[in-house]
């Protein structure tokens, strides 16, 4: 496992959040994440569901994908993955799958999350792989973009409906 200075996570954790604005910018809930080896990223990835159709494609199942391509191995021992949000059931079992030693989250995810708000699945000692946590780095950053996010899509369904029910006053009068 690698010790990152302050400096490294919140470095690492940025090029976690430019992959959070790819999905932001296909209408996709903007979560990033990058897989680190010896400094380098070895792996990106963004919420790709619905542009791609399919229900798998997390921002780390993504990274993950592409760090096992680059290591041509499904083993990414030595790596850290930093990711927006907290991860999900299905991303925290793909991770321990991976066996990614060492994960490193934004925010919290209150409704979802597999890492510390609902579940412990990356530290479950029942499970033949633990991870470390470490939560919190640009938590704030990380927080706003989905809190933006979700704000603006209630904004647009109301004002679809008053416009619904301002077309609708038209037709009847």
């Amino acid at each position: 496992m690698t010790d990152f200075t302050q400096a490294e996570k919140e470095f690492f954790m940025a090029e976690a959040l430019k992959e959070a604005q790819k999905s932001l910018a296909k209408e996709e809930i903007p979560i990033g994440c990058v897989i680190v080896k010896d400094s380098q990223i070895i792996g990106r990835g963004h919420n790709a569901r619905e542009e791609l159709n399919q229900a798998i494609m997390h921002a780390e199942i993504m990274a993950i994908n592409q760090a096992n391509i680059y290591e041509g191995n499904w083993r990414l021992l030595d790596c850290t993955l930093f990711v927006t949000i907290e991860p999900c059931v299905m991303c925290s079992g793909a991770i321990g799958l991976a066996r990614i030693p060492q994960v490193i989250y934004g925010a919290p995810n209150a409704k979802f999350g597999a890492a510390g708000s609902l579940y412990n699945i990356l530290t479950d000692e029942r499970l033949n792989h633990c991870v470390k946590v470490e939560t919190g780095v640009l938590e704030e950053d990380c927080a706003a973009i989905m809190q933006n996010f979700f704000r603006q899509g209630r904004e647009r369904k109301k004002e679809a409906k008053r416009l619904a029910k301002f077309q609708e006053s038209q037709t009847l009068a």
